[in-house]
């Protein structure tokens, strides 16, 4: 996991990334899938992608609905 240090740069760690995945999480509900091919040109990998969510679902910032499979933005 990529946070800003002495080593890494805000832009090029992973917090600078919520901004992206909560822009498209505000509009519409979205299934995990569909956000990451949405967003998969702006973070390196999946894994990257993967631990973005772990932090806003930490945060409670996002939601995981268990019946329908969607991810809900929790403003």
């Amino acid at each position: 996991m990529k946070f800003p240090s002495k080593v890494t740069s805000y832009q090029s760690s992973i917090l600078a990334k919520f901004p992206i995945v909560l822009s498209f999480l505000e509009t519409e509900d979205m299934k995990p899938d569909s956000l990451y091919k949405k967003v998969k040109s702006k973070v390196s990998d999946i894994g990257e992608f993967l631990e973005i969510l772990d932090c806003l679902y930490a945060l409670g910032k996002v939601e995981l609905c268990e019946e329908t499979g969607l991810l809900h933005y929790v403003g």
